[in-house]
């Protein structure tokens, strides 16, 4: 099922997650949902808070776009990606600029500057314990989600002034006044229609 992608300025968004407790059939509905919602937002990425939930789960899939960023996808894991109560372990000293986006903030892109590479402890779909270690593309986006869950967004790392620039945009965005084609919820506004 599609979720309503929850906008800037809902305060979920702020809100850091729980771990999940255990595997059931409602985190395996949700994961299935997320998923879902995030291929259909032509998104990159999905966590929980940004569909209203407070649980720290958040999917991945750049396969469709890897190709375009740092000389392609020869070592990509297998895409989609699920990461449950993650927690990002070690990261590089060597950072790198790249503009980012975020499905509750449309139309927003800015340069972020994050670590290079990261080492993050997770469980899997299957609830297997992992730990990996990703770098370029894969770690910017695991750790632009990584933030979600910790009620963190991207223009979070702008500086002041670009803040400054943006502050009409993002309060537009905050009363859902959007033209996207996915389904979205602004606090106060209910559910808006692609």
């Amino acid at each position: 099922m599609i979720l309503p992608i929850y906008l800037f300025g809902t305060p979920v968004l702020r809100q850091p997650t729980q771990d999940v407790a255990g595997d059931s059939e409602a985190v395996q509905t949700l994961v299935d949902n997320m998923l879902e919602t995030m291929h259909e937002a032509s998104g990159i990425g999905l966590a929980a808070p940004q569909v209203g939930r407070n649980e720290r789960i958040f999917v991945v899939d750049i396969g469709p776009v890897a190709a375009e960023y740092e000389g392609g996808n020869e070592d990509l894991p297998e895409q989609p990606m699920v990461f449950i109560n993650a927690r990002i372990e070690d990261e590089s000293e060597q950072a790198g600029s790249y503009e980012e986006g975020c499905l509750s903030i449309p139309d927003v892109h800015e340069e972020v500057v994050r670590p290079r590479a990261i080492r993050i402890r997770y469980l899997d779909r299957d609830f297997e314990e992992c730990e990996a270690e990703f770098e370029g593309m894969l770690a910017r986006v695991i750790q632009h989600e990584y933030d979600h869950v910790d009620g963190v967004l991207f223009v979070d790392h702008l500086t002041a002034f670009k803040r400054r620039l943006l502050r009409r945009r993002l309060k537009d965005i905050s009363e859902g006044s959007v033209d996207v084609d996915y389904p979205t919820y602004a606090d106060g506004k209910g559910v808006l229609a692609p």
